[in-house]
């Protein structure tokens, strides 16, 4: 069952996975696509074709803008924005007013498992790693490896977190999460798993 509370905007041409919710003043647009047992909140904006996994959270007043994907388990921050394009102008060289056919929009990607912390804004063209964290209030203007975490205008990579979203501790060639103690190898300014 899909819970939309009075007040939201959902268009027809949406695709709304089972379980999911979205809250008052929340608009998605035609052809979004969100998967399953995902949470809109008050007053979030899902553009036009943006593609949503399950299990996401998108806080309120967040600004998802097309053409972003969002893979399962994605966690968007309270106004978050996650821009698509490039060289913004409201008019083109000429002065006319700019329309939908005078620029190419370009997307924010964030993959499995990474959060994007309150008021944190992605520049357009990025993507963002599995399992990565950005901090609140962080300007993301370049890819962001899997595992990072990053902070700062613009965002710079300060440590490496594990899936449960804690700073790795270094012991000894591995990086280790402490609650989960999966351990990580890093190479070449990435970290990948190391398989059990």
């Amino acid at each position: 069952m899909v819970t939309v509370a009075p007040g939201a905007d959902v268009s027809d041409a949406a695709r709304i996975g089972e379980g999911t919710k979205i809250w008052h003043l929340a608009q998605v647009r035609e052809d979004a696509v969100l998967g399953e047992n995902c949470i809109v909140g008050r007053g979030a904006y899902v553009g036009t074709g943006v593609k949503i996994g399950d299990n996401v959270k998108i806080q309120n007043y967040a600004l998802v803008y097309e053409p972003a994907v969002l893979d399962d388990g994605v966690f968007i921050g309270p106004a978050v924005v996650l821009t698509n394009d490039t060289y913004p102008r409201s008019v083109n060289p000429d002065g006319s007013l700019k329309s939908a056919h005078d620029w190419e929009p370009v997307g924010v990607t964030i993959r499995e498992g990474a959060s994007i912390g309150a008021r944190a804004v992605c520049i357009a063209p990025a993507t963002i790693g599995r399992w990565a964290t950005v901090a609140a209030g962080a300007v993301v203007t370049k890819d962001v490896p899997d595992f990072a975490l990053v902070a700062g205008v613009p965002a710079r990579r300060i440590a490496w977190v594990g899936k449960s979203g804690e700073p790795l501790v270094r012991e000894g060639d591995h990086w280790v999460c402490q609650r989960t103690r999966e351990k990580y190898i890093e190479e070449d300014e990435t970290l990948r798993e190391v398989d059990a």
